[in-house]
């Protein structure tokens, strides 16, 4: 499940594998390795690409079906402006 999601969003970006793996300063294979699933990232690798995407790790290991958007530090005008945006792109 994890490399699944990450290429997912990796690509929702435009990303291809070394801009990705620049991104976190990792190698190429390194990042084709977790997609394939041949190895899995450590903890700490693990929770920064969870900050690069803004979403838990429950969600990259399989635990959640839906990404989620960390609103914690946002006020609630910023709340309320992000969910207008959200309607606006579904409707």
């Amino acid at each position: 499940m994890f490399g699944k999601r990450l290429k997912e969003l990796r690509l929702s970006e435009g990303l291809n594998q070394v801009q990705f793996g620049k991104r976190l300063y990792v190698s190429k294979q390194s990042v084709s390795n977790w997609e394939n699933e041949n190895i899995l990232p450590s903890v700490d690798m693990l929770i920064r690409i969870c900050n690069t995407y803004a979403v838990s790790a429950d969600y990259f290991l399989g635990l959640e079906t839906e990404r989620k958007l960390d609103t914690s530090k946002l006020n609630d005008a910023q709340i309320a402006h992000i969910q207008q945006i959200i309607d606006d792109i579904a409707n």
